[in-house]
């Protein structure tokens, strides 16, 4: 059902309560939500303007990194257990301009720095489809609201693979645009030069118009585009004859479940029957294994510099202390999870002065070089695609894989790339291993949302998988 049938079939107060319900009815197994939203001040609001917004009465989640004016905003993090945003991001202002109802903010890893939504405050997040396994992350919460049926939309933010990764464990879409085509104003960040607003529906055609609603320039956030804002949704086109898609055989090689394989051929075919041609693209190995050691040096130091300001003092929770030093040493200490307090040493660390050159600039090189790598495949093809991951969601305490094989270091962290050069990325469901789902991911050139979206489009149509929901009992 997407937005428009819902929209038909739900008249918002109803909408509305019956997702808030759901909500609350799921959250003793999935633990994805950190606050609920009373949406009747919102639905008065409606009653008075005009029902043709493009997400009019659509209940809808955001990202507990949001800020939302007058509500929690804890960034999934300890240490702003008491912060009540003070204002608006911008996307909450256009979801709001669009009609749109929200009713819950969502868990996430702490400041979205993760990938398994077990580091958040408030506990893991648990996939619908399985109880012990993971969401996936950052996004986890919004991921399995929508899996679970309980709303239609939900934003996330995507700094490696946060969105799309989630989308692939949970059966979901997961819509990652270019870099700077949504404003990231009012999101607490975590690495300012690879974080993206993103989100999730359950089909293609909610994806685009999502981008309506929310791409646009922003003046308060300078890396914002200033592009005109394409009607999407009525552009698409799923027709593939003259289209080339890359196949990334890297990723292929470093998958090594026959199931997974099996599926991604049988998509192929699909693609080829509908007109498509199909190229083998196989970028640089090495460049392609440096991709998460390259990221982890260079969101972590960001991620220590954006968060240097959480000090207990400021603002956050505030342990007591003898003097200054002690307070913000208590408080960061008290605030921040294990994990962040990792992150933020990798961080610092690579800040040092005397280590700046041979760790943080020699990331951003390697970077560059990967980008340029990227870059080149794409100017072959009209999008790139592989599995979205090498297998299922995991067990919550499957620590099996080897970090240093291929199959991490590349088939489950490719989609980094995408953050690295902002180019556009989308997963979409590709089909059920035990029951589990399994995604795909496509990656297509700079600025060109409209490809993405017609290309996930054709694929949607050929696995048939929209609209995918898992109720939880």
């Amino acid at each position: 059902m997407n937005f428009n049938d819902y929209k038909i079939k739900n008249d918002p107060q109803t909408a509305a309560y019956k997702a808030l319900e759901k909500a609350k009815a799921v959250q003793g197994k999935l633990n994805a939500v950190v606050s609920y939203v009373d949406p009747q001040a919102r639905l008065d609001e409606l009653k008075e303007i005009e029902p043709n917004g493009k997400m009019h009465g659509i209940p809808i989640v955001l990202k507990d990194n949001v800020n939302t004016k007058g509500i929690l905003t804890t960034a999934g993090s300890r240490i702003l257990g008491n912060y009540i945003a003070q204002y608006d991001a911008t996307i909450v202002e256009k979801l709001n301009a669009a009609g749109a109802v929200l009713i819950a903010k969502s868990s996430l890893d702490e400041f979205g720095m993760g990938g398994t939504n077990l580091s958040a405050a408030t506990g893991p997040v648990y996939n619908p489809y399985d109880l012990s396994r993971m969401s996936g992350g950052s996004s986890g919460g919004s991921a399995v609201l929508v899996a679970s049926g309980v709303v239609p939309f939900a934003i996330g933010s995507d700094t490696g693979d946060s969105v799309r990764k989630p989308a692939s464990f949970n059966g979901v879409v997961g819509f990652k645009p270019t870099y700077g085509r949504i404003s990231r104003y009012g999101i607490i960040p975590y690495a300012s030069s690879l974080d993206h607003v993103a989100f999730f529906t359950r089909n293609v055609a909610d994806a685009a118009t999502s981008l309506e609603v929310l791409a646009g320039r922003d003046d308060r956030d300078m890396t914002s585009l200033d592009l005109p804002v394409e009607p999407y949704r009525d552009r698409l086109n799923a027709d593939l004859a003259g289209k080339k898609i890359g196949i990334l055989t890297n990723v292929l090689d470093a998958i090594h479940d026959p199931e997974i394989l099996s599926m991604f051929n049988g998509l192929i075919a699909k693609l080829k029957e509908r007109g498509a041609e199909i190229v083998e693209i196989e970028m640089n190995q090495d460049l392609l294994s440096a991709i998460l050691p390259t990221y982890y040096i260079i969101a972590n130091a960001e991620a220590t510099a954006n968060h240097s300001n959480l000090d207990g003092l400021r603002f956050g929770v505030q342990k007591d202390g003898d003097d200054v030093d002690e307070v913000m040493t208590n408080s960061r200490t008290a605030g921040f999870g294990k994990l962040i307090r990792k992150r933020f040493v990798i961080g610092s660390y690579a800040l040092f002065v005397e280590n700046q050159d041979k760790l943080f600039r020699k990331a951003q090189k390697v970077r560059r070089l990967i980008v340029e790598d990227l870059k080149k495949a794409l100017s072959e093809v009209d999008g790139l695609i592989a599995p979205a991951a090498a297998n299922v969601a995991p067990k919550l305490n499957d620590t099996s894989l080897d970090q240093l094989s291929s199959t991490y270091l590349i088939a489950e962290n490719f989609m980094v790339m995408g953050n690295f050069s902002g180019c556009p990325s989308i997963t979409v469901p590709l089909g059920y291993k035990d029951g589990l789902p399994v995604g795909v991911n496509l990656t297509c050139n700079l600025y060109d949302e409209q490809t993405t979206l017609d290309l996930a489009l054709a694929i949607e149509q050929a696995t048939g998988l929209s609209d995918q929901i898992k109720e939880v009992a």
